[in-house]
């Protein structure tokens, strides 16, 4: 499709000229950066609708509870006391990040008032994937909003030394500090647990261990509803019974969530039926906040894309479809290689002529044959059939594929049977378009390093 813009660009060429160096072409050029009779502009505030964003409390709904809740639970740090630890679960767009934040920044705030300093240190495990990681970004987080006092290296460090340089900025320019590790189920564990335990025990002990005397809140948040269960019985005591569980979002408030950021359009730009059919799309599978927010977003995207100035029901469709594309992009980016080669084994078996309507699923033998194959091909050296299992169950926790388990009939057991919840041809592209930009970015490191 040629969308208006592309066509006023060629019409315009012919007419001007389009000499190289030629004034005209080059004002005619700037006029699709300022013009904005040349392509509809659907969005008023953009920034409202993404997921990073922390909005205003009149615009989180249906988390009054936990905020209380949390709020409670951090007061002792503006009221310079020590609290424990505390762990936020719940499954994907469940409010966990954002009110984490939002309670963090307030706690922030009421700090300033009070005249204590006090920061929100946020890591993304998920993109940290290791405790070295985890304590380089909370040491350069720190030292930047702090102006450098420390000017903490990128790289160059071992893991114990950007603790020590964490706990000095801690000591010497804060009055407290709340650190939060989102998605911290996603460290690395290299099979055991002992990465997940050394991170936690390093923040919720550090004043018992004399590492500091700032008071620090630490707020952990996972996916995985059973996480705590597979913690150590010393970090297990360290969290207690300081457990917030997030239930997923119903219709109803997934709807007025969407209505809240409407503003994020210009006046009149959706129509009436958009919010409800996104809420409805985002409540098929749990009540999915940020999926519901992508929805609408994408919308207005297609729709601005495609030269309309109304967001449309029809628009949801291929809006849905670029959501599932964006949220499975964003899960393989901390996904490591062999995770992705046997997502893609997966979706290979899918689209075989073996797979029918009523396929339920594949053993893990036909998944790990279907991986051999694909290592084969990619010249890579296969993992054994065991450790492929872990790396299905883990994207099953994901909500990736789904496991389910099969009998066999009388007295002949049962057998795990493993389905893809993504259309196989998304996940295909998708991992295809990580694994070629994984083996870019190798030879540019490769290039630097011989000169």
């Amino acid at each position: 499709m040629c969308l208006p813009l592309c066509a006023l660009s060629m019409t315009d060429t012919s007419s001007g000229g389009g000499h190289p160096g030629d004034k005209s072409a080059s004002d005619d050029t700037s006029r699709f950066f300022t013009d904005e009779g040349l392509r509809p502009r659907v969005f008023r505030n953009e920034q409202l609708l993404s997921i990073s964003a922390v909005p205003d409390r009149d615009r989180i709904i249906g988390r009054d509870t936990e905020i209380r809740d949390l709020s409670y639970h951090l007061r002792p740090v503006v009221e310079e006391q020590s609290t424990d630890p505390i762990l936020l679960v719940g499954k994907t767009g469940t409010g966990k990040s954002l009110i984490a934040r939002h309670v963090g920044n307030t706690a922030k705030e009421v700090g300033e008032d009070l005249g204590l300093n006090i920061e929100v240190v946020y890591v993304d495990c998920a993109q940290h994937r290791t405790e070295a990681a985890v304590a380089r970004k909370a040491g350069r987080s720190v030292d930047k909003q702090l102006g450098e006092p420390l000017n903490v290296p990128h790289t160059g460090l071992g893991t114990s030394q950007y603790y020590s340089l964490l706990w000095e900025l801690f000591e010497e320019y804060l009055d407290a500090a709340i650190v939060i590790l989102d998605e911290v189920d996603m460290i690395q564990t290299a099979g055991s647990q002992a990465n997940h335990d050394d991170i936690l025990m390093q923040f919720s002990r550090a004043e018992e261990a004399g590492k500091i005397t700032t008071n620090l809140g630490l707020v952990a948040i996972s996916n995985k509803l059973d996480y705590v269960e597979n913690l150590t019985p010393r970090v297990r005591s360290s969290f207690g019974s300081n457990e917030m569980q997030f239930p997923p979002y119903d219709a109803n408030q997934l709807r007025e969530i969407m209505y809240a950021r409407e503003d994020a359009f210009r006046d009149g730009v959706l129509e009436d039926a958009v919010i409800p059919k996104a809420a409805a799309l985002a409540a098929q599978e749990h009540g999915d906040a940020r999926k519901a927010i992508q929805i609408l977003k994408n919308a207005g995207k297609v729709a601005q894309n495609r030269g309309e100035e109304k967001v449309r029901e029809e628009h949801l469709d291929a809006a849905q479809e670029r959501t599932e594309v964006d949220r499975l992009e964003e899960h393989l980016r901390s996904q490591p290689t062999h995770a992705r080669h046997v997502l893609h084994a997966l979706a290979n078996l899918t689209e075989s002529e073996q797979a029918t309507p009523d396929k339920k699923g594949y053993r893990t033998t036909r998944v790990h044959d279907a991986y051999v194959t694909l290592c084969e091909e990619t010249g890579k050296d296969a993992l054994k059939i065991d450790r492929v299992r872990d790396l299905l169950s883990e994207q099953a926790l994901l909500e990736i594929v789904e496991s389910s388990k099969v009998a066999l009939g009388k007295s002949q057991g049962r057998y795990a049977s493993w389905r893809l919840l993504k259309k196989p041809s998304i996940v295909r592209r998708c991992v295809s378009k990580r694994d070629e930009k994984e083996e870019t970015e190798a030879e540019g490191t490769t290039s630097q390093s011989t000169l």
